[in-house]
C-alpha cells in the first residue's frame, strides 16, 4: 500500500475528496436552513479530512483494487467516502434521540 506521508498532494485530494462529499450529502438532502447547511457541510468536511485515509484503504482492501489505485486516488475515494457518511450517521443518530426523547415523555 502506498506511503501517506505528508505530500501536499496528497493533502489536495483529502480536501478535495472531503469537500466533494460534504457538497453531494447537502444535495442529497437539502438543508433547512443555513445554520444547518454550515454545520452539515463542516462536519462532513472535517470528518473526510480527519478518516479519509482509513476509509480509502478499508474501501480499496474491501473491493480487492488497493493495488490497481494510487495513493491519489485511495485518498480522494475515501475522504469523499467519509464525508458523505457523516452526515447521514449524524442524522440516524439525531433520529434515535428524537424517538427515545418522545418515548419518555
Amino acid at each position: 500500500m502506498a506511503d501517506f506521508s505528508n505530500d501536499g498532494g496528497l493533502w489536495a485530494s483529502r480536501a478535495l475528496g472531503a469537500s466533494a462529499g460534504a457538497a453531494v450529502s447537502l444535495i442529497y438532502l437539502l438543508p433547512k436552513s443555513r445554520r444547518e447547511a454550515a454545520s452539515r457541510f463542516f462536519s462532513g468536511l472535517s470528518c473526510g479530512l480527519i478518516f479519509g485515509g482509513p476509509t480509502g484503504i478499508w474501501l480499496a482492501e474491501r473491493l480487492g483494487i488497493a493495488d490497481r489505485l494510487s495513493a491519489s486516488e485511495v485518498m480522494l475515494s475515501g475522504s469523499a467516502a467519509a464525508s458523505l457518511c457523516a452526515w447521514w450517521g449524524l442524522g440516524v443518530l439525531a433520529r434515535v434521540a428524537r424517538q427515545l426523547r418522545a418515548n419518555s415523555e
